[in-house]
């Protein structure tokens, strides 16, 4: 068997290390003991291994290329061989992750995105409907302006880790039946980044970005509801070596109204009329909700004129407590256009607790006129159950 790694690897001196890789992988596809178990091919597959082994190892591959004899002095039978670069073979890169969780082989970058960033801002109830434009005071990682995002101070560079020699990367050496396994993990001298910063910026401490309060406008569209979240996208935190910004999530809160409860598109309200106005009919004016706009926020919501404060409501004579009129078009907009919901109106009639002397004669002259000086009510008939109505189709007739 020849002792040349490149004989035994089948690529020409002059291969680089994609093609070394490449040449490896093919190999112990074929020759792994897991898919040929026959010991001449496990003894080839241990030779691949320690081919392959020597030229993607700079101090083992210089040694050779001096004329040394690398399989020699510990790589025989205990040969070393690297558990990653299996895992290569047969997943495709797969055992690559250790140095970047879970990305490809060699070292992490510095430079990464940052994270999105979430706050909360409490409107009132017509701004929820009509739109409204807010600012905000953030506080969070903005690029650093003394290092630009590079986290080295001024007239400084990173420099290459010499512990894995830039790789991000170092080999760890463990003992199985098939020789010494080696398995790489993050360097933890530059913590799988590949490069060192012996002179980090005063300002942010070699991270590339610093925390900053700053004002934000936020835009909210009309017909938002409580929970409603506005992205403002590249405006969260600031990645770490001064990588691009994620986004920011403005939640809404809509804070209660004394008048209108919303319910989708619609509000509800409540009107409390005493018995007199609720048997004879009343006209009365309830605000609308656009009636708490300021005259800036009615021209930013898209209004030419002032819009109306009131709006007239007809209680027809004879109305019961509880009976509901609606006001169509008095309601929400839909967020994304399209019509406005409605605003239902409740009413409840009030009957009064306390009468003078005149009141209660008046009453109850009303109440002989009416023939209703000893009412004796209506009473609901009983509503029989399932069982009830079966017992009486199919008893005794």
């Amino acid at each position: 068997m020849s002792h040349d790694p490149y004989e035994i690897l089948g690529v020409a001196r002059d291969a680089d290390a994609d093609a070394i890789k490449k040449a490896y992988r093919k190999l112990a596809r074929q020759l792994h003991p897991d898919v040929n178990p026959d010991p001449a091919t496990q003894e080839l597959f241990k030779d691949v291994t320690r081919a392959y082994e020597i030229l993607s190892d700079p101090e083992k591959l210089r040694h050779f290329d001096m004329g040394g004899d690398a399989f020699s002095g510990g790589m025989g039978a205990g040969a070393g061989f690297s558990f990653t670069d299996i895992m290569d073979a047969f997943f495709g890169g797969a055992g690559g992750g250790a140095a970047q969780g879970g990305g490809g082989r060699g070292p992490r970058p510095r430079v990464r995105r940052g994270q999105d960033a979430l706050i909360h801002l409490e409107i009132a109830l017509a701004e929820a409907a009509f739109g409204t434009t807010r600012e905000l005071k953030v506080d969070t990682a903005v690029l650093c302006t003394n290092c630009h995002g590079d986290g080295t101070a001024p007239g400084t560079h990173p420099v290459p880790c010499q512990t894995c020699q830039g790789r991000g990367e170092t080999f760890h050496v463990q003992r199985s039946f098939l020789g010494e396994i080696r398995t790489m993990r993050p360097c933890a001298a530059c913590r799988g980044f590949g490069q060192l910063i012996p002179d980090p910026c005063r300002e942010c401490s070699g991270d590339g970005r610093v925390r900053s309060r700053r004002t934000l406008t936020v835009k909210i569209p009309a017909g938002v509801d409580d929970g409603t979240r506005v992205q403002l996208a590249e405006q969260g935190e600031v990645g770490p070596g001064g990588g691009p910004a994620g986004d920011l999530y403005v939640e809404l809160r809509v804070s209660e109204h004394p008048v209108f409860i919303r319910k989708g598109r619609n509000l509800h309200c409540t009107v409390t009329l005493p018995m007199t106005a609720a048997a004879l009919g009343v006209s009365v004016t309830l605000p609308t909700l656009e009636s708490d706009l300021s005259p800036e926020a009615a021209t930013e919501a898209g209004f030419s004129e002032p819009p109306p404060t009131e709006v007239p409501l007809e209680v027809r004579a004879g109305t019961q407590s509880g009976a509901e009129i609606v006001l169509q078009g008095q309601g929400v907009p839909a967020l994304r256009g399209g019509s406005r919901g409605d605003l239902l109106v409740r009413v409840i009639v009030e009957t009064p607790t306390r009468l003078d002397d005149r009141q209660e004669q008046l009453l109850r002259e009303l109440a002989v006129l009416r023939g209703e000086e000893s009412p004796d009510g209506h009473v609901a008939p009983h509503q029989k159950s399932m069982f009830d109505r079966l017992r009486d189709a199919f008893g005794p007739r």
